[in-house]
């Protein structure tokens, strides 16, 4: 029931706002990403906050960089949400909070090319979290890593795990 959809509920016209404020959830995901070499084996985790609740959700790759890794753990953190949330993001990487939130407009209209007009580096992933962040309201926060952010130390810990392991947490 955590993450489950409220079932009959729906937004009335003359109560919307009242709606919105009340019945969509807000979440925190915390995310990191880990590489073992840059490429090498890699690792990705995030830290889903509902209310008192908390679900960690980590994953692998087996030859990947870092940034791959950051930008996965936010697109897994959001593929999780089964319904439209208030988000947001806590991330460690000025590379995705920066890319999501400044230059993928840009990239976008260049028709995914760089200030550079060179080819957007790891342009699936990019275009996945667009996909998904148009699902949410979001905002981003960007953290210094391993810091004093418990979270974001724990979503690192896994990252590091699961890339030194090869392993899933499903």
């Amino acid at each position: 029931m955590f993450w489950s959809v409220v079932e009959g509920c729906g937004p009335a016209s003359r109560n919307r706002e009242w709606y919105n404020q009340n019945l969509v959830k807000k979440i925190q995901l915390i995310t990191d990403g880990s590489c073992l070499g840059n490429p090498g084996p890699g690792g990705w985790a995030v830290i889903l906050r509902y209310g008192a609740n908390k679900k960690e959700v980590y994953g692998c790759e087996p030859h990947t960089t870092n940034n791959r890794m950051e930008l996965t753990a936010a697109i897994e953190g959001l593929r999780t949400l089964k319904e439209q949330c208030e988000v947001e993001i806590i991330t460690d990487s000025e590379y995705v909070k920066n890319g999501i939130t400044t230059w993928i407009a840009g990239w976008k209209k260049k028709g995914w090319l760089t200030a550079a007009k060179k080819p957007v580096v790891n342009r699936d992933l990019w275009e996945a979290l667009d996909a998904q962040v148009a699902r949410h309201k979001m905002t981003w926060s960007w953290t210094k890593g391993h810091a004093s952010h418990e979270d974001n130390n724990r979503a690192d810990e896994l990252a590091q795990l699961a890339a030194r392991g090869q392993k899933t947490s499903s």
